[in-house]
Parts: C-alpha cells; structure tokens; sequence
C-alpha cells in the first residue's frame, strides 16, 4: 500500500504534529489503496504561518520570475505525466485511458492558458490621460487558502493554485481526502520546480478539521486569507462565522459592508517594488504630485 502520511510545508516533507491515518479507496476496488494524514490545528496553522513567511518576499518577486519558476511546473509535469495518470486513476477509480487523455491534460491546459494571459497583463499601467500623474498598480491579495474537491482533481487544482501564485500569492492547499494522490504529486512537481519555500503549501484533511481551520485562520485576518470553493457544511459554516464577524465589524464602524473590499491588492511595499521593477517610465512621481489607484 502507498503511504503518503507527509504534509509539503516550508519547502519541505513534513510528519503530522498528530498521527491520524486516514485510507484512501480505489473506487475501482473498493479497497484500500494508500494511507495518508488527516491534519489538525497545529499542521493548519505551521502551514499558514509558512505561508505568510514567504508572502512578501513572493509578491515583490519580479512578474517575469514568477511566470518563468511556473513555467518549470509544467515541465515538471511534462517530464513526469504519467505518473500523474496512474495516480489519478488510482484515487478516482478511473479507466487508465481516461486519466491519461481527459483527467491529468487539465494541469497543462489550464497552466498554458494562464501563462498566455500572464504574459498580456499590464502589472502597472498608467490612469489616463486626465491623471497623468496616477498609475493603476495590480497586486497579489495575501494568503490564499485553496479547499478542493475529489472530482476532476487536477482540474480543481490547476485552476485555483497557478493563478494565485501568478499573481504573486502564497498558498495553502487542502485537497479533497478521497483524492489527494494527485495533489501530493503536484506539490513534488512545485518542489522541484524551485519554486521558495512557503509559496505552496499542502495540508491533507477533512471538511471538519483542516477544512474548517482553513477557512477561520485567525492568524491569516491581516493579509486577507481568501477562501475559494470551500467544500462540506462544516467548511461553509467556518466562512459563515468570518463572514458575520466582518459584517459586524462593519456596522461597527458605521458602514455597509463591502465584500469587494476583499477582492482589492493591498500592501504599500509590494506596489512600490512593483514600480521599481517596471522601469523608470511606470514609477509613481512625488506622492504630493498625484496619488496611485489600487484596484
């Protein structure tokens, strides 16, 4: 039997603060084919801290660099397909054929597409010419926690992970317990790709443990953890009690709470780097002279 029991956190393999094995099924067989672990609080909360570590070092990482260390997934995953085929064939019970051709292709689609629109997006980009002085500066939202389902999960995967760190966040995933095979194998493939440790973050669980830690992450609240796709009611009832709190904290305040708030970029140091990165031609002037509008 395959025994994956390790979490990917800080760059590297690491054991479960608790042991609490959890078997993955062959749908196929319906029998044991792997043991992972099941994380908990102290697991969740290393990985986020990891995350946020590495956070400001990413985002003022040069757009070049990162596209071109994202790149090295997809050659990661060129040199290493079928592996990926076998391993989600494994976990979801899927005909070898159907893995090969339709399942595992998802990661280089989407990664291929991402990188074309990657290369086309103006990171700083002046105003208009009624505010020649302003420049629009885009910029990466924090930590990012990704919950992902069992079904087409490098499909799930590709989609929420690369754009994130394209964009220059870091990330924490919990993939679906069902079908975690194929994470733990994109997350080697991250590895090897170079990618600085803390960028990517893996945390295998359950709906009610990492699931819901995840989505709370009170150590997170600074740098906006955005929650994408929770899954399980227990995921959804995590995000409910954040979601109250920031209405609340709102009202408080004496406004209507605004959700578009946690889609701006935030952070001054990271626009600044971005400026200083683009060229003379894109830096913001005197913050006297105009000031730079964040989206």
């Amino acid at each position: 039997m395959i025994e994956k029991r390790d979490f990917y956190i800080n760059g590297g393999w690491t054991a479960p603060a608790e042991a609490r094995d959890c078997e993955v099924i062959d749908p196929s067989t319906e029998e044991a084919c792997a043991v992972i672990s099941l994380g908990d609080q102290a697991d969740t909360d290393a990985a986020v801290a990891a995350a946020k570590a590495a956070f400001e070092g990413w985002a003022a990482t040069p757009p070049a660099e990162r596209l071109r260390l994202v790149k090295g997934i997809l050659a990661q995953y060129e040199a290493r397909k079928e592996e990926m085929a076998q391993a989600i064939s494994l976990e979801m019970g899927a005909p070898i054929d159907l893995a090969r051709n339709s399942q595992a292709p998802c990661l280089p689609w989407h990664l291929t597409n991402f990188l074309k629109a990657f290369e086309e997006i103006e990171w700083v980009r002046p105003l208009g010419p009624h505010a020649p002085n302003d420049r629009i500066a885009l910029e990466p939202i924090g930590v990012v926690g990704l919950i992902t389902p069992w079904n087409w999960p490098m499909n799930q995967v590709t989609l929420k992970v690369i754009p994130a760190l394209l964009a220059g966040c870091t990330c924490v995933l919990k993939p679906s317990e069902e079908a975690p095979l194929s994470s733990l194998l994109f997350a080697e493939f991250v590895h090897d790709a170079g990618l600085p440790a803390g960028v990517f973050n893996l945390v295998n669980g359950d709906g009610a443990g990492v699931g819901t830690q995840l989505s709370l992450a009170p150590g997170c609240r600074d740098d906006l953890l955005h929650r994408l796709d929770p899954r399980g009611p227990r995921d959804l009832e995590g995000c409910g009690r954040v979601a109250q709190a920031r209405d609340a904290g709102a009202r408080r305040q004496g406004r209507e709470p605004d959700l578009r708030r946690c889609r701006r970029a935030r952070g001054r140091a990271g626009r600044e780097a971005l400026f200083q990165q683009l060229g003379p031609e894109l830096q913001r002037p005197d913050p006297d002279a105009g000031r730079a509008a964040t989206l």
